[in-house]
């Protein structure tokens, strides 16, 4: 643990050779004395980490001391001793910034110690807290977080970037398990909010008679078992983001009560009359198709308009080519660091195996398949045995699928072309057709893959 710096301001010689002893009696206290209150000043360049400061000094009084303090170390804990038990002087210090105040009795030395070790526990919190931000800010920087070279995630990097610099409401869309949550907490620790809490919520999650609660927040007797006041995730979301997951899922009276809080800005918790004003930025995601919703009478049109902002298109993982690869390394690493195992590598036929799937959960199911993976693997070379992939049937789901011939032939390609990471050569030569046929239909049918070729 580092040092924690005492500054110790006291004239008579005894009282500060005496303190300067005792509380050097704990070795991570670095105390250093100053007769005056000038000296003292003269010395904040040093940074302490908590002032001792005598009330009555030669060259001036701990109040004029203290305001000269609070002006240029105001975070900086003061703790005023003194000879006079003076509860108006005490008050008065403390109204003034003061951290504590001590009476010079005959156990003040032992409250001087308990008072610094809490200053040294909070200040130890405060560090964790720092470090705790900065390793989230890491985690979830915009350059590195997602994952990926292919056309169709580069895609998302530009909006993403838009949406961190402004407070704009963002609709992130996609199949489950595609990193929704991902990209709205990249988005949070990225923008001006970053500060501030990320409060996600699922909104399909929470049963229906209890959402508006969770939401909104209640007063006590609201309803059975509404035992005190609680605040909704709004609330508790001041400052910050709150992340509405699944907002697809919302029941049209819902919709009706969401609508009414984006639009004023406030909520009102249940059971009560008092309006709560609101400074919360709004993230969203489903992976249903809003607008078609909105056509079929499931979600309401000025709610969708509301919330329809900046939106992020999140692709299938079966659309993002190679990015496989990148995401099952990536994954292997953190899993290996995670558990303290030695670093694993893939070998060709498991990469191979791995393009071969067609992930209907994404990214998720991605994940879980390399870290079940690196557990199989006897030693750091991850075989195609070690992949164990449930699939369900690609073509069982072709064929219960009304086509025209043409269609069916595409959707084939398109499968191909994924395994065997758009090699057009090979994927002729496995269906037994021509490269010109592979490429004519890339032409007309396909022609994002022709970019990642």
């Amino acid at each position: 643990m580092s040092l924690l710096k005492i500054f110790l301001v006291e004239d008579d010689e005894f009282t500060s050779a005496m303190l300067k002893h005792y509380l050097s009696m704990n070795p991570d206290n670095d105390v250093e004395v100053f007769t005056t209150g000038k000296d003292c000043i003269n010395n904040l360049t040093r940074d302490p980490d908590v002032i001792c400061l005598d009330y009555y000094l030669p060259d001036a009084t701990g109040e004029d001391i203290m305001q000269v303090l609070k002006k240029k170390v105001p975070d900086t804990p003061v703790i005023i001793v003194s000879g006079q038990d003076d509860i108006k002087t005490a008050v008065n210090l403390l109204k003034e910034g003061a951290y504590d105040y001590v009476v010079k009795d005959d156990n003040f030395k032992e409250r001087l110690w308990n008072i610094i070790n809490h200053i040294r526990g909070r200040e130890k919190l405060n560090r964790r807290l720092t470090q705790l931000e900065q390793e989230v800010e890491k985690k979830y920087q915009l350059e590195t977080n997602i994952i990926g070279e292919s056309p169709a995630i580069k895609k998302i990097f530009p909006l993403m970037e838009k949406a961190c610099k402004s407070d704009i409401v963002v609709s992130v869309t996609g199949e489950t398990g595609t990193g929704k949550d991902v990209v709205a907490k990249t988005i949070h620790y990225n923008s001006m909010r970053k500060s501030g809490p990320f409060v996600p919520v699922n909104m399909a999650a929470i049963p229906k008679d209890l959402l508006e609660s969770e939401l909104f927040g209640h007063e006590k007797g609201a309803f059975t078992g509404a035992i005190g006041r609680r605040a909704g995730k709004f609330e508790e979301a001041q400052g910050g983001t709150i992340f509405l997951d699944e907002i697809g899922d919302l029941d049209l009276a819902m919709q009706v009560k969401l609508l009414r809080v984006l639009q004023e800005q406030e909520v009102v918790r249940v059971g009560g009359n008092d309006t709560v004003s609101l400074d919360v930025r709004v993230i969203i995601a489903t992976h249903r198709n809003l607008m078609e919703e909105v056509s079929k009478g499931n979600f309401r049109e000025d709610l969708y308009y509301r919330l329809l902002g900046i939106t992020i298109n999140l692709p299938p993982l079966r659309e993002r080519g190679n990015d496989v690869v990148l995401l099952a390394n990536h994954f292997a690493e953190e899993y290996c660091k995670k558990n303290q195992l030695t670093a694993r590598q893939f070998s060709k036929k498991a990469i191979d195996k791995l393009l071969s799937h067609d992930y209907p959960g994404n990214v998720r199911e991605l994940k879980s398949v390399v870290e079940l993976a690196v557990v199989m693997a006897e030693g750091e070379l991850i075989h195609e045995d070690d992949i164990q992939i449930r699939y369900t049937s690609f073509f069982n789901e072709l064929m219960s699928a009304e086509m025209t011939l043409e269609e069916y032939n595409v959707e084939i390609i398109k499968h191909y072309l994924r395994r065997y990471n758009n090699k057009v050569r090979q994927v002729a030569d496995k269906l037994g057709i021509g490269k010109s046929t592979v490429y004519r239909m890339l032409r007309t049918h396909m022609p994002e893959f022709l970019e990642k070729e």
